[in-house]
């Protein structure tokens, strides 16, 4: 049996000392350096490799410090750790889930829902979570750097309909304040546009990149700005966390958090309340609980559907509405996300 401590790797007085660049610069990417730090050992993980050189393991120190020391169980560890399960086959996983080839219209730029459009601003990410829907994503060809903005912006610009632009990845903030800075701007010259919304991962695993200059970019910007966060443990979401969060909610962000319904992480009710409770106290509204994405690789973290709609009858039933995640499934060619209980 395995002992459960918490432990911080790096303590908070060495981290906040560095930028939040520097943080991301040091993440850990071998594997076995991960299980070391955690003390725990490569048959607590067998046959890992090939994993991870299908999909690189990330993981910066803030995050990791969240984890329990010696538990090779615990609900974050189980996000980014490579393990063998994901070079199994499995019926119906597939490399792109919900169809967001088919959804694009020019590098980067996917148009698959009335009123909005989504721009894949970067391949990077703070971390590398193993069921994530893009882990196949030919980055390279789609994401819009800078010298793709321009056939983006042509887009939106001609088509009227369009209110909202989500800023998405990768993740739009490991982009530098500078590069957000400069593509808000073009945005906002497009009349038409009145929200603006970004997914981002980054508040609940390296929230020390929610600086002044970037809350106070967002708080200054014409738009109606949403923050979507991911969050799927309430362990994810500490002191730092809540601090960062709460500086973008005191500027005026809306704050919503999509979460994943994963097997072994947060695939139970006691799960599910202290994550939203832990959401709200931080200053944020649970949004969606995806069910997983069939990505090919993710299958061993699946819920059967008759099991998430059981666990949303009992959230149902132990929180206030405003408190209890739309429960959705996200289907290639859908002009919307689908109910889980339409399914």
């Amino acid at each position: 049996m395995h002992p459960v401590k918490l432990i911080k790797v790096v303590p908070d007085n060495q981290l906040s000392a560095l930028s939040w660049q520097q943080q991301l610069s040091q993440a850990i990417t071998d594997p076995a350096q991960l299980l070391q730090t955690l003390n725990l050992k490569s048959e607590d993980f067998d046959h890992y490799t090939p994993a991870t050189q299908q999909f690189s393991l990330k993981v910066p120190h803030a995050y990791i410090n969240k984890m329990q020391v010696g538990n090779p169980r615990d609900p974050l560890l189980l996000q980014v750790m490579a393990q063998s399960q994901e070079m199994l086959q499995a019926e119906g996983y597939v490399k792109d889930p919900v169809g967001d080839l088919e959804a694009n219209k020019s590098p980067g730029l996917l148009h698959k829902y009335n009123g909005r459009v989504l721009l894949i601003t970067t391949g990077a990410c703070a971390v590398h979570c193993r069921y994530c829907f893009r882990r196949h994503f030919p980055y390279q060809q789609q994401q819009a750097g800078r010298e793709q903005w321009a056939d983006a912006l042509t887009y939106i610009q001609n088509d009227s309909s369009i209110k909202e632009v989500i800023l998405s990845g990768g993740d739009p903030l490991v982009l530098s304040d500078n590069k957000l800075n400069h593509l808000i701007s073009l945005l906002e010259a497009i009349p038409h546009l009145s929200r603006l919304r970004i997914h981002s991962r980054l508040p609940v695993v390296l929230p020390d990149r929610i600086t002044s200059s970037l809350v106070d970019l967002l708080a200054n910007s014409r738009f109606n700005v949403c923050m979507v966060i991911h969050a799927n443990h309430s362990n994810e979401i500490a002191l730092a966390e809540k601090s960062a969060l709460k500086k973008l909610k005191q500027a005026g962000i809306h704050l919503l958090n999509q979460a994943v319904l994963l097997k072994g992480v947060n695939d139970s009710l006691k799960k599910q309340v202290n994550l939203s409770e832990a959401l709200y106290d931080a200053g944020v509204l649970p949004y969606y609980l995806h069910l997983l994405d069939p990505v090919q690789g993710a299958a061993h973290f699946d819920v059967e559907l008759t099991q998430a709609l059981g666990l949303i009858t009992q959230l149902q039933n132990n929180l206030p509405g405003f408190l209890v995640p739309k429960l959705v499934r996200e289907i290639a060619g859908e002009t919307s996300k689908t109910p889980a209980n339409e399914l």
